[in-house]
């Protein structure tokens, strides 16, 4: 994955931004959910100037499933990497329901992922990495980001990863047009 990264990064300054983000998501065959309400006292994005920051999101699939399990005790690295992935395409989801267009990324600045395991587990980088490949494949160049991948001993629903994301975003020579979105809760 680095030298994949790598040559990613090295061809951003020389390539004109024209992008198909939507087309590259059929192309790989997903399907965006739609966002779910908070399941606090909270919002799933806020804006400020030219970037949206994201809540923490879960591991749910299109059909509505969460995965569940602590990493090391009821899932293995692999099975939670996919559920990183998993998280990554609902983060893809409230991106576009908050700024309607993906191709309005300019960048996927940073993922914070929480990896919920077991003691002595050291895998976290490795989990993360399920987001952290999509992103770059769905987005290329500008998927690319920095990252923290911490270890816990529980997170919300008992979900193996939550991962929470900073997005900068074209807007349109806008400056502080600050703004969030809100869905209610059921």
């Amino acid at each position: 994955m680095l030298r994949r990264v790598s040559s990613l990064v090295g061809r951003a300054a020389v390539r004109p931004r024209r992008v198909h983000t939507e087309a590259k998501l059929k192309e790989l065959g997903i399907e965006l959910p739609t966002p779910k309400a908070p399941l606090g006292n909270f919002v799933m994005t806020v804006r400020t100037g030219n970037l949206l920051y994201t809540s923490g999101h879960l591991p749910t699939s299109l059909e509505g499933e969460t995965t569940t399990g602590k990493v090391g005790q009821e899932l293995n690295e692999e099975e939670a990497q996919e559920a990183a992935r998993k998280v990554a395409i609902q983060l893809i989801a409230s991106i576009k329901k908050d700024l309607g267009d993906l191709d309005r990324v300019t960048r996927i600045v940073k993922l914070v992922g929480f990896v919920n395991c077991t003691d002595g587990f050291a895998g976290q980088p490795k989990v993360v990495n399920g987001a952290s490949d999509l992103f770059a494949e769905v987005f290329g160049e500008r998927g690319v980001h920095s990252r923290s991948a911490v270890g816990t001993n529980a997170l919300p629903m008992n979900v193996p990863v939550e991962i929470e994301a900073i997005v900068e975003f074209d807007d349109g020579g806008k400056k502080g047009d600050d703004d969030w979105t809100v869905l209610k809760r059921p």
